[in-house]
């Protein structure tokens, strides 16, 4: 089993997802306190590049997951239509 490589930013420690197409952590970011939700990222029809990585928050090292867009206007459609099951 390969392991992912963690990046750490300011923020976050963060862990790939597997099915990323682009491993780029982009501007615009939205953390979610929901570590084992499914997020399939390809239903939200995103105008721009996205990625999505498992996440560990720095400064209180809560754990979640950080969706990552080139577009900002994908943030609130992001908003908008995630919902945690």
């Amino acid at each position: 089993m390969a392991t992912a490589k963690s990046i750490d930013t300011l923020d976050y420690k963060l862990f790939p997802s597997p099915r990323n197409v682009h491993r780029i952590v982009f501007e615009h970011q939205v953390f979610v306190p929901y570590p084992y939700a499914l997020i399939v990222m390809d239903e939200f029809y995103f105008k721009g590049r996205y990625s999505l990585f498992s996440a560990c928050r720095m400064s209180d090292g809560k754990m979640g997951q950080v969706a990552t867009f080139e577009d900002a206007a994908d943030v609130e459609i992001f908003n908008t239509k995630f919902v945690p099951d």
